[in-house]
């Protein structure tokens, strides 16, 4: 990361007293999405396909860091902050995520990309879920990480068999008034750096610039309302999801991006009841952060996926 002190801090960034992280070759962007403020890292080759990555809980953009090089010199590399994360605005709205989604698409278009390619892990997932079926003429093709997308593989019931609750926990505690804010405001990093210490399969995937990092987005202005948020609107993300499905399946070609310790099992098999088009890769030596932990595997999945599709 680059010196926060010394970097420059350019116009239009809604939450200026974050540290911003540079990534070689890629350069910050801030777009008007249908009236809130979205941050985005653009880079490779413009002519070439595009791919918006969106990460999820309780990371930013820089969870593709490693994988958007390895993708630049082939595709045109979007990387989008949902709204509540990164450096985008963080406004008192709905988040559920068709709402969400349709501030994506929004900014989607204000950088001047009329179709491209979706990858999204997490709570990007549950949005770009969503935005695939409010968006489909927009979309080439849609990828989706290790995700319990509201209504569609999230478990109807917490599980409470510790060998498996440890997981999903935190879905019920989110949903509590006010007392997440209580108990975690002052403590993000403790908190942030639990989901990334246990849930990647090695301790040491992240390091403490990384922690920093994630939780000081956490702790920003807004940033812990928004981020409670999207968990707190999941059930109107479900019942908006199911709605939309009695109307239309997924059509596009979907690949659903397991791993071999991470959630959920099988994303393939838990999309291809609402997918006409769905196939599926286990990411061996990974956990729930698979960006991260094996990025090349991403980047090659992802490549095979765009390429074998076109």
């Amino acid at each position: 990361m680059n010196d926060p002190a010394r970097a420059p801090r350019p116009s239009g960034n809604p939450v200026r007293d974050l540290p911003l992280p540079d990534l070689a070759g890629f350069t910050h962007r801030w777009v008007d999405a249908d009236g809130v403020r979205l941050h985005a890292v653009e880079g490779g080759q413009p002519e070439g396909p595009a791919v918006v990555l969106l990460a999820g809980f309780p990371q930013t953009w820089w969870a593709w860091r490693t994988v958007m090089p390895n993708l630049a010199d082939r595709f045109h590399v979007i990387a989008i902050d949902l709204p509540g994360q990164g450096h985008s605005e963080r406004p008192d709205i709905s988040y559920d995520t068709h709402t969400v989604a349709a501030h994506v698409q929004a900014a989607v278009e204000a950088l001047g990309v009329s179709t491209y390619w979706l990858v999204a892990h997490d709570i990007g997932a549950w949005v770009a879920f969503s935005l695939a079926l409010q968006y489909q003429s927009r979309l080439r093709g849609l990828a989706l990480l290790d995700a319990g997308i509201p209504g569609i593989t999230l478990p109807e019931a917490v599980p409470t068999d510790p060998e498996r609750a440890w997981k999903t926990w935190h879905f019920a505690f989110h949903l509590v008034p006010d007392l997440p804010e209580t108990l975690l405001t002052g403590r993000e990093r403790e908190y942030v750096g639990w989901f990334l210490k246990v849930k990647a399969l090695s301790s040491d995937t992240f390091d403490d610039a990384d922690i920093e990092h994630y939780a000081a987005s956490v702790a920003a202005d807004g940033g812990l309302r928004a981020s409670l948020a999207y968990y707190r609107d999941a059930a109107e993300s479900a019942r908006k999801n199911h709605e939309a499905l009695q109307r239309r399946s997924l059509s596009v070609p979907v690949l659903g991006i397991s791993s071999s310790h991470g959630s959920i099992p099988d994303m393939a098999a838990s999309i291809k009841p609402w997918a006409d088009h769905a196939t599926g890769i286990v990411v061996p030596d990974a956990g729930h952060f698979i960006p991260d932990e094996q990025p090349d595997a991403v980047a090659a999945a992802l490549t095979d996926f765009i390429t074998e599709a076109d």
